[in-house]
This record gives structure tokens, sequence and C-alpha cells, in this order.
């Protein structure tokens, strides 16, 4: 797999990442250890070298700190801190002495002496962002940190970040479904240098055409709370699932491949990081490196993508509360 640079950090990363949240929170039960070691591990063995988890992801750091402690020397990985005891519904916590804390315990779990690459999962409007990127300059002198990611960050929050320590990646939400980091957020990654990593690239799901509006989600997967995900929503939303069709047709491909190879074109630096519990998907999303849209399809592709209203906000109410601004 082509690597690709985050931003102008000098970190080199696969093309595709690998967005591990699901197999241990979020989208209903965990998957069974050892198949999501299996999934983590076929991964590398297809070419991922990026890996995404975070703190508040259940044992997700644990499951990582397993997966890849055999290949530690050929992958890079990404966690996050950010919440009060390491849990969403505590609220938010990114006090400096909170950070050094996830810190020490993320290297326990990760198996790993180096955190590559540690991400403020939300802004904390109690907590300067000047502090949170002190707090990471001092672990990333101390050897604990790599670099620096903010995490849906507003652009006034990325610039103050900037200038006191430099913010290798932006994580953030974006796919065909959600475009808005191209009216502002994009041009200031570019102009900064900074990686954009986005996550939910193919619409939690939704872009593969896997999801239609009968589609039951178990009880504790987190779709039951997206206004987007709703049934009206859903059936509404399928326009574009049917574009996506049309495209892979074309093209010989799926639609997921499609969704990825869109924003693999936007910009060299972006890296999306899909996330599955299955190998099957596993490879189709890798495919999707092989996925060409040449500059006329792109064209008509956004022009075609910005006709089609897509229904529902992508947060609940308290869920939007922590996206910064």
């Amino acid at each position: 797999m082509q690597q690709r640079e985050l931003g102008k950090s000098g970190l080199q990363v696969s093309s595709i990442g690998f967005g591990c949240m699901g197999l241990s929170h979020g989208y209903g039960p965990a998957t069974e250890r050892q198949s999501a070691i299996s999934v983590i591990r076929a991964a590398v063995e297809h070419g991922v070298t990026f890996f995404d988890t975070a703190e508040v992801y259940g044992s997700n750091e644990e499951l990582v700190g397993e997966a890849l402690a055999p290949f530690r020397g050929r992958v890079v990985i990404a966690t996050k801190f950010g919440f009060r005891n390491g849990d969403v519904r505590a609220g938010l916590d990114s006090r400096p002495e909170r950070i050094r804390e996830v810190a020490e315990q993320s290297l326990k779990r990760l198996r790993t002496d180096c955190i590559e690459l540690f991400y403020q999962h939300r802004p904390d409007p109690n907590v300067p962002i000047e502090d949170v990127a002190g707090a990471v300059q001092d672990l990333i002198k101390q050897g604990k940190v790599k670099h620096f990611g903010l995490s849906e960050a507003g652009a006034e929050t990325i610039r103050r970040a900037h200038a006191v320590q430099p913010v290798t990646a932006l994580q953030s939400e974006y796919s065909m479904w959600w475009r808005e980091p191209e009216t502002e957020i994009l041009p200031l990654l570019e102009e900064l240098g900074i990686g954009f990593v986005p996550f939910s690239p193919l619409g939690k799901g939704f872009l593969t055409g896997a999801i239609s509006k009968s589609t039951q989600f178990d009880a504790s997967d987190f779709r039951n709370t997206v206004p987007r995900f709703t049934q009206e929503a859903r059936a509404a939303n399928t326009a574009l699932v049917d574009l996506l069709l049309e495209i892979a047709r074309g093209k010989g491909a799926t639609p997921a491949q499609v969704a990825l190879a869109w924003l693999l074109t936007q910009k060299p630096w972006i890296v999306p990081i899909p996330g599955t519990t299955k190998l099957h998907r596993l490879e189709e999303n890798i495919g999707a490196a092989k996925v060409h849209l040449a500059p006329d399809e792109l064209s008509e592709v956004n022009a075609v993508i910005a006709r089609i209203p897509v229904q529902g906000h992508r947060y609940s109410a308290d869920s939007q509360k922590m996206v910064g601004r």
C-alpha cells in the first residue's frame, strides 16, 4: 500500500488506516477477542500501518496493544485523551495533569514506550488549548509522545494549539455525506501543513449500501441515537447510496471503495480510517486505494453530491455540544 505524509510532519502512514473503535465499542457487542486480533493483524499483512484507538473505547487500547505487539516497529498507533475518568458520559477533562495520567495509562495498555500520535479527543472549554498543547509538548520532550493531534476542533483552536506545539493531524468526520470541513478546515490545514484523518469515512456504514431503512441496530449501537439514522432519514438518504452504486458499477468497484477513493482524491495528506470487524470488508476497504477518480470524474461527482440533500444531523444534541468551533 502507498504511504502518505500527514501534513508536513514527517509522519508517514499507509494511505488507508484502520479505525479500531468498532471492534470493542460503539457498534454493538464487542467482537470476540481473538477474532478482533486476527482482523487487526490481517490489516498489517495487507499493508496497513496506521491504527486508531482511544482511552474511552472500552478495552480497545489493550486489544490494539496485544494485536500489534509483534509489529511494533512497523506500525503507527494513535490514541486519544480528553474525558474524565476515561468515560464520555462523565464529561470533558483535558487538564494537564489528566493528560499526563492518560499518557502513562495508555503506554501500559498499548504495550509501548512511546505514543506515535496523541490526540485531544474533543476541545475542552474549561482548559485553554495552549495549556493542552503545552502538556503534550512536555510529553514529546520526555520521549513519551511523538506527535500531537486534535479531534473535532475548530479553526481558532487549531491555530492557537499549533502556535504552541505543531499539530501533526486533525481527526474529524468527513465523507461524501458530511462535507463541512471543506469550507474552512481543509484550507486551514493546508496553510499550516497539518494532515487530516477523516473518521466515519463511510458514513458510519451507510455509504457501503448495506444499511436500509429497515435495518435494525443492536440496542447498544450508538447509531440508535443519531438523527441521521432514523428510519425516515435513512429512506431519504438512499439517494446518495444510489449515486455511489452507479459510479461503482462503472469502476468495477463497490460503493465503499468509491467513497474512500473520493476522500483519497481530495488531498494527498488525507488518510481515512475506516473500521470493520470482518476480513472481507477489510480487504474491500484496502482495495479502495486502487480505485482512481480522474479530475473530471471528481468534479462531476462533487456536482451531483451537492444536489443531494442529506437528511438528519450527524450527532445527537448532547454529542454536538462537544464539537469545537
